[in-house]
């Protein structure tokens, strides 16, 4: 019968997401798991045309454009409507409270001194009162310590380079507008990835509405900077899958049409073709040397990505028919991804501390001159200062053990355990707001407990879909979690809180859309399955948004009676 290849029949379901196994990423349906439904191919020209190649490495549904036109114009509205929500929640009283909350005491008095000077800067004692009556001018003229990199300051600053640094709404615009953006590029992830406008629309109100990324969202502290930076590497890493499968299709096709027995010579599937250099990855360099430059944590995205999308490469080559689909994708793909994120990141990463190269006086700017090296002398006193600075950031960042009263182990994040609380006064009786003898106003970084708890169940059935069969969806998703979550386990002394957790909060979501559509079930199933799923599935958003209207008073800063935070306060650890 000599090299044959099977192509399944059936298309994804376009409004699942676990519809059915896929061939390890051809985004195809299998109908059996032995041979039965499969249409074999004995003609090894039929297997090597682009049109096959694409079939079994990308699916039909390549691109927005490949919607029926009825449905393209949904593909952008439905993200921008959920953005448009989550975008309301975030602006709309977003100047309450009126004062620096836990650590904008530090990240906004930064951000000003950026625009200022373009580095970090001192404050006096008592500076958040000033800072707070809309007088910033108190800013010293020497410089501050600090131990995380600019660009999350450089964001918040642009908030208040627009609005003024005198008002709350310019401290926290960049950090609200940067949330809303993020629920934008979800819906648009969760649209490509499980093929579903449905699931899109789903993962993008569960986000727009969770608790946890809204209060991040409206305070201006670092992980919501963080957070969008690594949604928009894995986003651009989608791109770059598709992309980089299309090119094999197309070059493989090209060299099956030039030869006489319509497939590639053995020598040409040894390895299979170069793809040439990949835009898309190169984006993800970018967005990723952001993140790093933002929080040093996005240095464990950074080497998981980076396997990822090489993993991706290798699968594509031996769906392809690639002979040496490991060495081949190792040489060919491996290399490049290296090339294309890790330096492509640290040029980045560099590029943001251009602030503190430009600045005579910047904290360590001048400790290579007054500390000469035989060793590394050879170096510029510049790079030798900041290395210096980046190793004494990294001792204080190892030695962070001081007890705090809202520190949270990891273990205890998925299930909400103990969030942190931003801000809790008691206003009086017959103050603005306050009716009754006793009231409370609270920003507690608590998430959404039935998007949590759900999304903590939703891991276990994706490990099930990921290892039993084969999904690489669900491995995407789950890498995601991995490399958000996983390494604070190895820092059991470090004094770690919850909102840590907003940095892989958009994978949890995912997860959770992923399992949704399970339940969506496939367009091939009977009707009254499919009117009984998208049932179950509306029922749960439904729950999610009441639940959400129901704590929206302690993520906002709202004044309510104390009765009233304390029936929110479901956990004694909550307090």
């Amino acid at each position: 019968m000599g090299n044959v290849t099977q192509t399944p029949t059936r298309t994804l379901e376009a409004g699942s997401a676990g519809s059915a196994p896929p061939d390890s990423g051809t985004g195809k349906t299998r109908t059996g798991r032995n041979l039965a439904g499969h249409r074999w191919i004995g003609r090894p020209s039929e297997a090597f045309t682009p049109g096959a190649l694409n079939e079994r490495l990308i699916g039909s549904i390549r691109s927005w454009r490949d919607y029926p036109p009825s449905l393209r114009l949904w593909f952008w509205l439905i993200p921008a409507i959920t953005a448009a929500l989550g975008g309301v929640l975030r602006f709309v009283r977003l100047d309450t409270p009126r004062k620096l909350v836990f650590d904008e005491t530090y990240y906004v008095k930064d951000a000003y001194s950026f625009l200022v000077s373009g580095y970090e800067r001192s404050w006096p004692e008592k500076a958040n009162d000033s800072f707070t009556a809309g007088n910033p001018g108190v800013l010293l003229d020497t410089p501050e310590y600090v131990v995380h990199p600019p660009v999350g300051k450089w964001m918040i600053a642009a908030g208040m380079w627009v609005f003024g640094p005198d008002n709350p709404f310019g401290w926290r615009f960049g950090a609200a507008l940067t949330g809303t953006l993020s629920i934008f590029l979800l819906a648009l992830i969760a649209q490509k990835l499980f093929r579903s406008l449905t699931l899109g629309a789903v993962a993008g109100v569960l986000l727009a509405v969770d608790g946890h990324h809204l209060v991040m969202s409206r305070t201006s502290l670092l992980d919501i900077f963080l957070m969008f930076w690594l949604l928009a590497a894995f986003g651009a890493l989608l791109m770059d899958r598709d992309d980089g499968r299309r090119r094999l299709a197309e070059r493989l096709g090209r060299q099956a049409a030039a030869s006489a027995t319509a497939r590639p010579s053995p020598l040409q599937l040894a390895a299979g073709p170069w793809l040439g250099i990949r835009w898309w990855r190169l984006a993800a360099g970018v967005c990723l040397g952001l993140a790093v430059g933002t929080k040093w944590s996005g240095l464990f995205f950074l080497a998981v990505f980076g396997l990822l999308t090489v993993f991706w490469d290798l699968s594509a080559r031996r769906i392809a028919g690639v002979h040496g689909w490991i060495s081949g994708g190792i040489l060919r793909d491996g290399i490049g991804a290296f090339l294309t994120i890790v330096p492509v990141a640290a040029l980045v990463y560099a590029a943001t501390w251009t602030g503190w190269f430009r600045s005579r006086d910047a904290y360590y700017r001048h400790w290579a001159e007054a500390n000469p090296s035989a060793e590394w002398g050879w170096l510029p006193n510049a790079v030798r200062s900041l290395a210096h600075y980046h190793l004494e950031a990294y001792k204080f960042h190892q030695g962070l053990s001081s007890e705090h009263p809202y520190e949270a182990s990891a273990w205890s994040w998925l299930v909400l355990g103990r969030p942190t609380s931003f801000f809790y006064e008691s206003p009086k009786q017959g103050s603005p707001g306050c009716d009754t003898a006793s009231c409370t106003t609270a920003i507690l970084s608590v998430g959404n407990p039935l998007i949590w708890w759900s999304a903590a169940i939703a891991l276990g059935i994706l490990l099930f879909w990921w290892a039993g069969r084969r999904d690489w969806r669900a491995g995407a998703i789950l890498a995601g979690v991995a490399a958000g979550y996983l390494p604070w386990f190895m820092y059991p002394e470090r004094t770690t809180f919850f909102f840590y957790a907003v940095s892989f909060e958009p994978f949890l979501v995912l997860a959770l859309a992923y399992c949704l559509g399970l339940v969506l079930g496939r367009r091939t199933d009977p009707p009254w399955r499919r009117r009984s799923g998208l049932y179950l599935v509306m029922l749960f958003v439904v729950a999610a948004v009441l639940l959400s209207a129901f704590f929206y008073p302690v993520w906002t800063a709202e004044i309510i009676s104390y009765q009233d935070w304390r029936l929110r306060m479901w956990m004694p650890s909550w307090i």
